[in-house]
């Protein structure tokens, strides 16, 4: 399971670019770029489908690895976080069914 900067940091290398050239093509210093690969710094939802586009990516596949990461950096450190996600889960469906209603 790679993280959504290590998934970053393998299309960026497969493709043989150094880092500027991808933060460039983001807008982004390069130290920020190296940052979101190592794990240091989270990438924006723009970023991903910047990203997507870039390298030719399935963009739904990147932004659920993206979001599931978000949801993890919140939770790692929590001891009730599988049973949080558990509710949040049903909470999310309730609410699309709610929606889905009017």
């Amino acid at each position: 399971m790679l993280s959504i900067g290590e998934q970053i940091r393998r299309f960026r290398e497969s493709q043989g670019l150094p880092l500027r050239s991808v933060a460039s093509e983001l807008d982004i210093d390069q130290s920020v770029l190296s940052k979101i690969e190592r794990g240091e710094r989270r990438a924006s939802k723009k970023h991903i489908i910047q990203i997507a586009k870039m390298f030719c990516a399935d963009e739904k596949e990147l932004l659920i690895n993206y979001l599931s990461d978000r949801v993890l950096y919140e939770l790692k450190d929590e001891s009730l976080a599988e049973e949080a996600l558990k509710v949040a889960e049903r909470k999310i469906k309730y609410m699309i069914k709610k929606q889905n209603e009017k």
